[in-house]
C-alpha cells in the first residue's frame, strides 16, 4: 500500500458551526467557488518587525515598491501554490505579490481534495449558508507557506456600527418608503440650512459636528482619496445630490469599486450604512475623491476589500474608513484575526490610516441580549493595535462651542459605545503609559478605543437615505468623520511637504493633552451588568484620548 502524503494543519484555521445552527445538507460537489489563499511575508519575522517598527519609531512609511521587495510574497512561493493548483485542478484567477493573495477557482470537490474543508449546508433562522468545521490541511511542501485560506466559509463576518434613531423590532434597519416601519428618525423641522448646534430633536449636521470639533477652515480634501470598506448596501446618486445641495457643499467624486462580486446595490439594509459612510466624509472632505469597496459580507469579503484600498495603485487612499466589526474572541477564526491584522499593519507600513468603528453595543459588543455572556467584548477589527479605534461620545453644542459631551451610552434601545481591553493583542507600546487596565484574563492587552466622536443616535447625524431625511447615530459615523478629518491634515501637511499623518496612534499618545478634547464623565456599561467600563481623566475604554480639535491636531503635525 502506498504512504499517504503527510498533511499540515493551517495554524488557526479551525471553525467552529455557527451558535444555533443546524445542518440541511449536503454542499454540491460541482458547485465552483474562487477561494481566498494568504501566504507569507518573503522576508522573515524580524525583517517585517523592523519595517513595522520603523513606521513606529520614526512616522516614515515604506514606498510601494520598498513594501512589495522586502514584505510581499515570495515568488517561489507563488510558484509553489501554482504549481499545487494544477496538479489539483484548480484555476489561479489572481495573484496580488503585495497583498500575499492568491485567488483560487474550482469545484468545491477538487477544491476539498486540495484544503480537506468540511463542509455542509447550514441554516440558522432566515440564513442559509455553507459552513466548515474543524481545521484546513495543506502538503508538507506547502507547510509555512499558506497562512490562510478563505472562501469556503460564507457566513456573515460582521455587522454594520450604527444605531437608527427609532428602533426598530428584531434590530433592523427602517428603511423609509420600503417597506420598513418607518423613517429612521426623521426629523421634524430640519432645513437645509445647517448651524453648528443641536436641531430642535438633537441632531446635528456633519458640518455642525466638524466647526464645534474645529476641523481646520480653508481645506476640503483636495488631492486625497478616502476609502470606504461596505459589506453590503448601497447608494444613490439622486440622494447624494440632495444631501449635499442641502448642505450647500459640492456633491464629491464618488466611484464603487467592486470586490468579489460586490456592487453597489442599493435596496439593502445596509443601505443606512453605506449613506453614512459617504455623507460624513463627503461633508467633511468635498473635494476628495471617495472609493466605496463593495464586498460579500463575509471573512474572505472582507479581507479581500481591505486589501483592495490598502494596496490600490490607482486611487492610492490616504485613509480607509471601516464601519463593520463584530467582537474579537467570539466571531473571527484565529487565522482570521491574523490575516487582518497583517493587512493593517501593511496599511501602517505604507502610511495609510484605517479608522474602525468600535461597536455600538457598550462594554458587552454584543447586540443581541439573548446571546450575552455575561462578560465584556472588543470588536474586531478596531481592537488591532494597527486599527484607529474610534469610540463614540453623545455631543451637544450652542451656535459656537461644545455644551456638553460625555460618553454615548442609552442603553439597548439606541446603544452605547463599544470599549474595552483585548483578549487577543497585547498592549501595544505606545499605550504604555495610558494606564490601560488588565483585560478579563488578566492580561496586558490593547485598549479600545484610541479617540472619540459623537455617536449617540439622540444627537445623531442628518443624512438622506432613500429620498427622505433621517437621523443615524453610531461609531459607524465616527470611523468616517476621523477619515474625512484625516484628509484634510493630509490635504495640508502634502502643500507644506510633509508626509500624510500615516500611523497616527503613536503621534497622539505623545500629544493627546492640547489636541484632543478629554471625555470624563459617564460609562459604556449598557445594561448596567458587567461594570465596565468608566471615563476619567486621561485615556479610557469608552472614548480613548477623546475627540478632536482638529486645528489643535493640524498645527502640532506641523501643518
Amino acid at each position: 500500500m502506498p504512504n499517504t502524503p503527510k498533511r499540515h494543519k493551517i495554524p488557526g484555521s479551525n471553525r467552529k458551526a455557527l451558535p444555533n445552527a443546524k445542518v440541511v445538507g449536503d454542499v454540491s460537489p460541482s458547485e465552483q467557488i474562487t477561494i481566498t489563499v494568504v501566504l507569507r511575508r518573503r522576508s522573515d519575522t524580524a525583517t517585517a518587525q523592523a519595517a513595522a517598527d520603523r513606521v513606529l519609531n520614526t512616522g516614515e512609511p515604506l514606498s510601494r515598491d520598498e513594501f512589495a521587495a522586502q514584505l510581499g510574497a515570495d515568488p517561489d512561493d507563488v510558484n509553489k501554490i501554482e504549481a499545487f493548483a494544477h496538479d489539483h485542478h484548480l484555476t489561479v484567477s489572481s495573484v496580488d505579490t503585495a497583498a500575499r493573495t492568491i485567488k483560487l477557482t474550482g469545484t468545491l470537490a477538487d477544491l476539498t481534495a486540495a484544503f480537506k474543508p468540511k463542509l455542509k449546508r447550514y441554516r440558522a433562522g432566515s440564513l442559509t449558508f455553507r459552513g466548515r468545521t474543524g481545521d484546513l490541511t495543506v502538503p508538507s511542501e506547502l507547510d509555512g507557506i499558506i497562512q490562510g485560506v478563505f472562501g469556503f466559509d460564507n457566513r456573515p463576518a460582521a455587522r454594520p456600527h450604527v444605531r437608527e434613531r427609532v428602533a426598530v423590532s428584531g434590530g433592523g434597519f427602517a428603511r423609509p418608503g420600503r417597506g420598513g416601519t418607518g423613517d429612521v428618525g426623521t426629523t421634524s423641522g430640519v432645513t437645509g440650512v445647517m448651524t453648528p448646534r443641536n436641531a430642535a430633536d438633537g441632531s446635528l449636521s456633519a458640518l455642525d459636528i466638524a466647526k464645534l470639533y474645529h476641523f481646520p477652515t480653508g481645506l476640503d480634501g483636495s488631492g486625497q482619496t478616502i476609502a470606504i470598506v461596505e459589506l453590503g448596501g448601497g447608494f444613490s446618486a439622486k440622494d447624494l445630490t440632495t444631501y449635499f445641495k442641502s448642505l450647500g457643499v459640492p456633491k464629491p467624486s464618488v466611484v464603487a469599486v467592486g470586490v468579489d462580486g460586490g456592487h453597489n446595490a442599493p435596496g439593502d439594509p445596509a443601505d443606512g450604512e453605506v449613506m453614512l459612510d459617504i455623507e460624513v466624509a463627503g461633508a467633511v472632505a468635498p473635494k476628495a475623491k471617495i472609493a466605496v469597496y463593495f464586498a460579500p459580507n463575509t471573512d474572505q469579503g472582507f479581507l479581500d476589500a481591505l486589501n483592495a484600498a490598502v494596496h490600490d495603485t490607482v486611487r492610492k487612499p490616504s485613509v480607509v474608513s471601516i464601519s463593520w466589526g463584530a467582537p474579537e474572541d467570539v466571531s473571527w477564526s484565529t487565522q482570521a484575526v491574523n490575516a487582518f491584522h497583517n493587512a493593517l499593519q501593511d496599511a501602517a507600513t505604507l502610511g495609510v490610516t484605517v479608522c474602525c468603528a468600535a461597536g455600538d453595543d457598550g462594554s458587552s459588543d454584543i447586540r443581541d441580549t439573548t446571546q450575552r455572556d455575561g462578560k465584556p467584548h472588543c470588536d474586531f477589527p478596531a481592537s488591532s493595535p494597527f486599527a484607529l479605534a474610534c469610540g463614540g461620545t453623545k455631543l451637544n453644542g450652542t451656535s459656537t462651542a461644545i455644551s456638553s459631551e460625555v460618553v454615548w451610552n442609552e442603553g439597548n434601545t439606541h446603544g452605547a459605545t463599544g470599549g474595552g481591553v483585548s483578549t487577543i493583542f497585547p498592549l501595544p507600546s505606545y499605550q504604555a503609559n495610558a494606564g490601560v487596565p488588565q483585560s478579563i484574563t488578566n492580561t496586558a492587552g490593547r485598549g479600545v478605543p484610541d479617540v472619540a466622536g459623537d455617536a449617540d443616535p439622540l444627537t445623531g447625524y442628518q443624512i438622506v437615505l432613500h429620498g427622505k431625511k433621517g437621523v443615524i447615530g453610531g461609531t459607524s459615523a465616527v470611523a468616517p468623520l476621523w477619515a474625512g478629518l484625516i484628509a484634510l491634515l493630509n490635504q495640508r501637511l502634502a502643500v507644506v511637504g510633509k508626509k500624510s499623518v500615516g500611523f497616527l496612534q503613536p503621534f497622539l499618545y505623545a500629544h493627546a493633552t492640547g489636541v484632543l478634547n478629554d471625555i470624563t464623565s459617564g460609562n459604556n456599561d449598557i445594561d448596567g451588568t458587567l461594570k465596565k467600563y468608566a471615563a476619567g481623566k486621561g485615556w479610557d475604554a469608552c472614548t480613548g484620548l477623546g475627540t478632536p480639535d482638529g486645528t489643535k491636531l493640524l498645527k502640532a503635525l506641523g501643518g
